[in-house]
């Protein structure tokens, strides 16, 4: 993979890994539009430094947060940062599993499937018009929430899900405060990025041989700055009501998607 196309990949996970317009789905168009042919191993060690670089940006942003949810998690006090340390960890659950028992099926739905994800940004293009229209509260994630929002995660492994679009409109749509379903969505992918990464480095399926350190180190730093700067602006969009912008955005390039598909694939 060359510099130029490893930097813009960078860019655009950093930003659509946070912005509610499917990170998965973006790469896949980005791939096609650039014509990167890089397949395998190679593919698959840009995919992981990317998705860690804005798991560190999540970090960093949430470091107060990650910091607060681990003492908990390790004090065994039922108290409130003990009670949203098990939320976190409920929530991860479905993808996991998902995850574990479904890999082969979810791998072949990468690579090309430019009409599915097509099809599944309209989806996500409907999910942020519905919650942009709800009500706003104050209400906190509670366990059955959270369960529901894992489960929203499961399904936004689908490439042109947008992950963080899917979860935080679950969330607004069963009442939880906009901040906090913010908060809650980006806290809870941290785990699941940092365990698929181990995961790709233990099994072997990764390797350093033969990898070009320079598009993966400047496609990593893209990511994390865009990350940073994304995260942020996210959390502000969804406190503002402004997800219908994104809706929009997501029915257009959804439809675009599907054009391109049918007619020159």
């Amino acid at each position: 993979m060359d510099i130029f196309n490893a930097i813009v990949l960078g860019i655009i996970q950093g930003l659509t890994e946070f912005l509610p317009v499917s990170s998965s789905g973006h790469l896949e168009l980005a791939k096609l539009i650039l014509g990167d042919k890089s397949v395998g191993e190679e593919s698959l060690i840009m995919t992981v430094t990317l998705h860690a670089a804005t798991a560190f940006s999540t970090i960093v942003i949430f470091r107060k947060d990650i910091l607060e949810i681990l003492k908990g998690l390790f004090q065994f006090k039922n108290n409130e940062a003990f009670q949203f340390s098990l939320k976190i960890v409920l929530s991860m659950i479905p993808a996991a599993l998902v995850g574990v028992l479904l890999e082969d099926q979810i791998e072949s739905l990468f690579g090309g499937q430019i009409i599915l994800v097509g099809f599944m940004l309209l989806v996500t293009g409907v999910l942020l018009y519905f919650a942009d229209k709800a009500k706003n509260t104050d209400k906190k994630v509670g366990f059955k929430e959270a369960l529901i929002v894992g489960i929203s995660q499961a399904i936004a492994i689908l490439p042109g899900i947008s992950r963080s679009g899917a979860t935080i409109s679950t969330s607004v749509l069963l009442g939880i405060d906009r901040e906090k379903a913010a908060r809650f969505s980006f806290l809870m992918v941290i785990p699941l990025i940092l365990g698929k990464m181990a995961k790709d480095i233990l099994s072997g399926d990764i390797s350093s041989e033969s990898v070009d350190m320079l598009p993966l180190s400047l496609g990593f730093i893209a990511a994390f700055l865009t990350g940073l700067a994304a995260c942020v602006w996210m959390i502000q969009l969804v406190k503002k009501s402004k997800l219908t912008y994104f809706s929009i955005y997501c029915f257009a390039v959804g439809a675009l998607a599907i054009i391109y598909g049918l007619v020159w694939m």
